[in-house]
């Protein structure tokens, strides 16, 4: 059993090295909301993955902040914990806020593995020593600034490239970049910008090969994506729509998608994210790790997760310096010329935040403390 002894909110604040363009518009720096627990003089942290805006899901770092201030910590404080497990329960009266809940759960995960000594890729029944890594390329300027951002990524290494699309950028890039690359493994992220009368438009795209269409229609469909996958041999891969385990058992029954995309925060913490690997396991479906602008500390809690065995496919778990021009872990997140990562196999994520880093970079903060405890 775990004993809270004080959790420290801190909104950091940290500019993009490079501006990422999706559906849903520009985003230049980000506003991160951080948590630190304390535990019998042991330190972990979480990060709530929530936008400033609530575009990609209806959670932002301002209603993550209270809610994790006036709900979620003082039930943390209150109890003695069993493990990351155990935030499933103790947060389960409060509905929705998922990427709130995950920031603490996932922070209590990483201080049970420091506890017991493990890795946490191994506490949370991880296999893999290293994993397979693509890249997410946003929207560009012009076609040729696409290409070129390309080339690079491929130079690194990377064995997947993802690319952001929208009505208006989609089947000319995608002729463009088979023309250059007829064989890279290639797919597209849509982030629900299109509608059921783009149906045939989206079919067309069969001729391009890709290894999937993500999340093509709307966030919180499985009907539409059903209807379209019928008509694609492309594969489909479910991202927004899938916030829990049976949100998957729902998307596989149905056939909207053949893909899933297992995003931490989005599915509540750890223990969702683990649940909703092995419905996809046990039912065949590959699953991977996406991303979400993180820090090092949200980067390192995906690398763990994404050494779960079914977790074969590249995910978007790319080096910190494709973000940020410094990160706050030390090491930073690197990748091999073989586009891969090295799961850490020390005590805790493996990645040492920079608390001076943080610190420097913190602009709003909050400390709540467990109250006194009385014995007889």
């Amino acid at each position: 059993m775990i004993k809270i002894d004080a959790i420290h909110l801190r909104e950091i604040n940290m500019p993009l090295a490079y501006p990422f363009e999706t559906s849903f518009g520009v985003t230049t720096g980000r506003r991160i909301l951080l948590v630190e627990l304390e535990s019998d003089g042991l330190t972990a942290w979480g990060e709530c993955v929530a936008g400033e805006h609530p575009y990609y899901s209806d959670e932002m770092i301002d209603t993550a902040w209270i809610i994790t201030e006036s709900e979620l910590a003082p039930r943390l404080l209150d109890v003695e914990v069993d493990g990351g497990g155990g935030c499933l329960k103790l947060f389960k009266q409060v509905r929705g806020h998922r990427m709130a809940k995950a920031a603490l759960e996932n922070a209590v995960w990483d201080l049970e593995a420091q506890r017991q000594g493990v890795s946490l890729a191994s506490l949370l029944g991880g296999t893999r020593t290293v994993i397979p890594c693509g890249v997410s390329i946003g929207i560009q300027a012009s076609p040729e600034q696409l290409m070129d951002k390309i080339a690079t990524e491929l130079a690194a290494g990377y064995q997947r490239i993802k690319l952001k699309c929208k009505p208006g950028w989609d089947t000319k890039i995608f002729e463009a970049v088979r023309a250059r690359w007829p064989d890279i493994t290639l797919s597209c992220d849509a982030n629900s910008a299109y509608r059921v009368r783009d149906l045939d438009h989206i079919v067309s795209w069969d001729q391009f090969n890709l290894l999937m269409i993500e999340q093509p229609l709307w966030y919180d469909d499985f009907y539409f994506h059903a209807m379209l996958q019928k008509r694609l041999d492309t594969a489909i891969c479910l991202d927004e729509s899938i916030r829990n385990r049976r949100d998957a058992l729902a998307a596989i029954e149905m056939e909207s998608c053949r893909i899933i995309n297992i995003k931490v925060g989005r599915v509540g913490g750890f223990s969702e994210a683990i649940a909703v690997h092995n419905a996809a396991t046990e039912r065949g479906v590959p699953v991977w790790c996406g991303g979400m602008l993180e820090t090092g500390i949200g980067r390192a809690h995906n690398i763990a997760l994404s050494s779960l065995p079914n977790f074969s496919l590249p995910g978007d778990v790319s080096a910190s310096s494709r973000y940020w021009e410094e990160d706050i872990i030390e090491p930073a997140v690197t990748v091999s010329a073989k586009g891969e990562i090295v799961v850490p196999t020390g005590a805790g994520s493996g990645y040492p935040v920079q608390k001076d880093r943080i610190e420097a970079l913190t602009v709003r903060r909050q400390s709540i403390r467990a109250k006194a405890r009385v014995t007889a």
